[in-house]
């Protein structure tokens, strides 16, 4: 889709918004404005998306059930019930919660192919945090006000609890997502705002101030917009890639989730000392709750970053002995093993031998068929080589074509038997050259190496394709 049609789509919902001050506060034609801007933009939701995937269109349809249903509220209230409450366009009001609940479901479990753990419990530390300070500071109030009835009260805390629902779930489609697509940012701004705008009434009722009709006006602006940010997000480009499923997610921490995850478990200990200053603690049973639900959280999410960096270790510690491309040992693990050998091999007085295996005229086979091919035939050989040895018997790699092969209990024609299984297996009809030497029972290990290395040398200039034993005699 090209940025024109987009632009133009929500032109008219942006003239819309600001266009919403010329007319008067608290009257029908301000109310049914509110409601044409919120359809509109509902409209154009459902027109931009209605060719995606399912995933974006099943969102997407509830994201605009939910902004039309809840922009209708302010006329209905109006026109049918202006002075009770609540009022009959409550139900539409909160109506947008669960739309906007499913469509995010929606989108969270496209991008999930199955369940991320670290984000979970990420999202419930600062869900568990914030909902706490909601408790104390709106819905204890709200539940103990005996001037608004049941029905009241019901409705007046239906609505933080909303809040908290929507947040949580914002903040799991966040975590770990592209903070460059621009359809994740503008959904991102628009649920913000939305929230930013309900907080902002939640303030005012605590502290019992009535805004001016520019202030309402400004509010009312502030819901206008998170309507049109969420239309925005619905026509750019980027809208297909919400639907994507991505890697999954480390359980490692960045900055900024350290820091609200922080300031989440800091809630409760600063509503403790706040009422402790006070001078009465009215919400001990809440704080011990959520303090142990974050304690626990908090353990949790520890418990899977040491996993983590235990798993890295020991993944750090493979790639420093494992080849990369082969699979097998690398030097660094040959030497770690043939230093053992030796130990044993002294201590148990059996001979040992060492054999040094180089592909024959690898350089022109890479030259031919390319270096794809050659590694192929380096992964093929590795992986034939290690099955044809005898169960004792050790293969590494030793570096570029080279292969090193460690022969326990064995020295002269003992050990070069082995080593001639190993051309029948030899992928792509190559050949190799191999230099065996046995242990003296003295020797260090590098000299038992180099012996083999000559003896490789000597298999070479004799023309390839063949085992050279090095003269050296065994210890008796």
């Amino acid at each position: 889709m090209s940025r024109r049609p987009q632009l133009l789509r929500l032109a008219v919902p942006a003239t819309a918004v600001a266009a919403y001050p010329l007319w008067p506060d608290g009257g029908i034609a301000e109310a049914l404005w509110f409601a044409l801007v919120g359809v509109g933009c509902a409209a154009v939701m459902v027109l931009a998306t209605r060719r995606r995937e399912a995933p974006i269109r099943a969102a997407w349809r509830w994201f605009a059930a939910g902004v039309a249903l809840n922009s209708l509220g302010t006329p209905v209230a109006l026109l049918v019930s202006p002075d009770s409450y609540p009022s009959a366009g409550d139900p539409l009001y909160l109506s947008l919660y669960p739309a906007l609940g499913i469509g995010l479901a929606a989108l969270i479990r496209a991008r999930s192919d199955r369940v991320d753990w670290p984000a979970l419990i990420d999202t419930t530390t600062i869900s568990t945090g914030l909902g706490l300070l909601t408790w104390v500071f709106v819905i204890r109030p709200l539940a103990a006000d005996a001037e608004l009835g049941v029905l009241g009260r019901t409705v007046s805390i239906a609505y933080p609890v909303g809040d908290i629902v929507l947040l949580s779930m914002l903040v799991r489609l966040l975590i770990g997502a592209d903070r460059r697509n621009g359809a994740l940012r503008a959904v991102g701004a628009g649920l913000g705002a939305l929230l930013a705008g309900d907080a902002t009434w939640a303030v005012f009722n605590e502290i019992g101030w009535e805004p001016t009709a520019l202030v309402n006006q400004l509010l009312t602006m502030v819901f206008l917009g998170a309507y049109v940010l969420l239309a925005a997000a619905a026509t750019h480009e980027s809208v297909r890639e919400l639907a994507e499923p991505r890697g999954r997610r480390g359980p490692g921490v960045t900055p900024v989730m350290l820091t609200l995850l922080t300031l989440a478990s800091l809630i409760a200990p600063a509503i403790l000392a706040l009422e402790v200053w006070r001078g009465e603690v009215v919400d001990g049973i809440a704080i011990a709750v959520g303090s142990s639900a974050l304690f626990v959280l908090v353990i949790t999410r520890m418990a899977q970053l040491l996993r983590h960096v235990e798993a890295q270790a020991r993944k750090l510690a493979d790639l420093a002995t494992v080849d990369e491309l082969t699979g097998l040992p690398n030097r660094r693990g040959w030497n770690a093993a043939l230093a053992s050998a030796i130990d044993g091999a002294r201590r148990d007085g059996r001979p040992l031998s060492v054999a040094l295996l180089d592909l024959d005229h690898f350089k022109a086979f890479n030259d031919e068929y390319g270096h794809q091919a050659g590694d192929r035939l380096l992964r093929g050989a590795a992986a034939a080589w290690r099955s044809a040895l005898r169960g004792v018997d050790a293969i590494a790699r030793y570096g570029g074509e080279e292969f090193i092969v460690l022969l326990p209990d064995a020295h002269g024609d003992g050990a070069a038997a082995p080593v001639e299984r190993l051309r029948t297996v030899t992928p792509a009809g190559q050949t190799f050259s191999a230099g065996i030497a046995t242990w003296d029972g003295a020797e260090p290990s590098d000299e038992l190496v180099a012996r083999a290395d000559r003896a490789l040398y000597a298999a070479k200039q004799a023309g390839r394709d063949r085992t050279v034993l090095d003269a050296a005699p065994a210890a008796a």
